[in-house]
């Protein structure tokens, strides 16, 4: 059984899309993760919130860190 297929908009309520952003991030970096691994390649994930706080995973490569660190500035 299939799941359905959601309509994209803005969750109304702030607490469910609170929630809903960290569950998702969660899930892009683990897909990014995984990716890195069965296909050896350099991954970086970098999220901005609405509050401005900065997420960032780099999967494969070091490279990444110092360009993450001049997107905080």
């Amino acid at each position: 059984m299939g799941r359905k297929k959601l309509q994209m908009k803005r969750i109304d309520v702030k607490s469910s899309r609170q929630v809903t952003f960290c569950k998702r991030r969660s899930g892009l970096v683990k897909k990014a993760r995984e990716l890195s691994i069965l296909c050896d390649a350099q991954v970086a994930v970098v999220v901005l919130s609405r509050r401005g706080k900065l997420y960032e995973s780099c999967a494969g490569a070091d490279r990444f860190l110092g360009l993450i660190d001049s997107i905080r500035l």
